[in-house]
């Protein structure tokens, strides 16, 4: 088994691992209604449940007999940039709130996920991490009348 078939196959069962254990962990939360605290997580682990399927899936059909000639064009780089960037979002989402700090991250992804070779639009970027952070609260406050933390904004929005 080649090298390059060995870490896919690693890869889709750490993700299976982990979306089973998120969605155990998941399974323990109260549950009111359909749309509740508990929908998102289950959604997001039964998505992580089914990567790890298709990701083991995909290393499966992979020729065995190959040496990884394949070159490995992972960009580890990104995916450290993108684990800092979903840690400080975590971190500072109570503080200054989900409004503000979605904008900041999805502006700071949206610059982190620009390839190389491309120019970086802040404009662009900029108004569709306002509009999307906008369109989420509004969604979660309004039709799921679900509060999600304000933290700074607190004066501005009710």
């Amino acid at each position: 088994m080649s090298n390059l078939r060995k870490r896919e196959f690693a890869v889709g069962i750490v993700f299976l691992l982990v979306g089973l254990a998120y969605l155990w962990m998941t399974s323990q939360l109260p549950r009111k209604q359909f749309i509740d605290a508990a929908f998102v997580p289950y959604v997001l682990a039964i998505t992580m449940c089914l990567l790890g399927a298709f990701q083991l899936w995909e290393a499966a059909r992979m020729p065995a007999g190959d040496t990884g000639k394949q070159e490995d064009t992972a960009d580890y780089r990104t995916v450290v940039k993108t684990l800092a960037l979903i840690v400080a979002y975590a971190a500072l989402l109570q503080p200054l709130g989900f409004p503000l700090m979605t904008v900041i991250y999805l502006f700071a992804q949206f610059i982190v996920l620009t390839p190389r070779d491309k120019a970086i639009s802040y404009p662009m970027y900029a108004t569709i991490a306002v509009l999307s952070s906008a369109a989420v609260y509004a969604t979660f406050r309004y039709a799921f009348d679900m509060l999600l933390p304000v933290g700074v904004l607190s004066a501005f929005i009710n």
